[in-house]
């Protein structure tokens, strides 16, 4: 009777430890498989838990300029800027977008990255950007010296300070 019990022990802790083990790779399996499917710029980040470009929208919507909020959501990038790759704007729905920086310009995206999808994690918040900023950022887009000049006032904008971004590979 003791020789069935202590069998019956062996046997349950083979078969767990099995069972783990097959988790272990299955884990290191998805993780291969999510660096192959993305480009990873600044902090390492994952995939996992990020908001939809609608659900982070409705968040800044939530938000007055000076709040902050540590989010992570995925958008389109719809311009990038054409220089150096410092900042890009991001959809989050037809008509509205967020301005994106990378955290102590620690960082870049691919000038020709524009319409690619990417994650982005940071601090998201709502500012006033002066007229001085707004024409450096068209002058960094390509705008043309008409295009410039028409920005005449400043501007509320939601904006994200990004640690670490996904983009989709091609």
């Amino acid at each position: 009777m003791k020789n069935l019990i202590k069998f019956c022990a062996v046997t349950l802790l083979i078969f767990t430890g099995c069972k783990n083990e097959k988790v272990a790779n299955e884990t290191k399996q998805e993780l291969v498989q999510e660096i192959i499917a993305f480009d990873s710029f600044g902090t390492k980040i994952t995939k996992d838990a990020a908001l939809n470009s609608d659900e982070m929208l409705a968040k800044y919507y939530d938000l007055k300029v000076g709040d902050t909020i540590n989010m992570k959501f995925s958008s389109t990038i719809k311009e990038v800027c054409s220089k150096k790759g410092c900042w890009m704007k991001l959809l989050l729905d037809d008509k509205t977008e967020t301005m994106v920086r990378f955290k102590d310009y620690g960082f870049f995206m691919p000038l020709d990255a524009n319409d690619r999808e990417v994650i982005v994690e940071g601090k998201a918040f709502v500012q006033k950007t002066s007229v001085k900023e707004l024409q450096h950022y068209a002058e960094d887009a390509g705008k043309t010296k008409e295009e410039i000049a028409k920005i005449t006032s400043p501007k509320t904008e939601f904006s994200f300070e990004a640690n670490g971004v996904l983009m989709k590979k091609i």
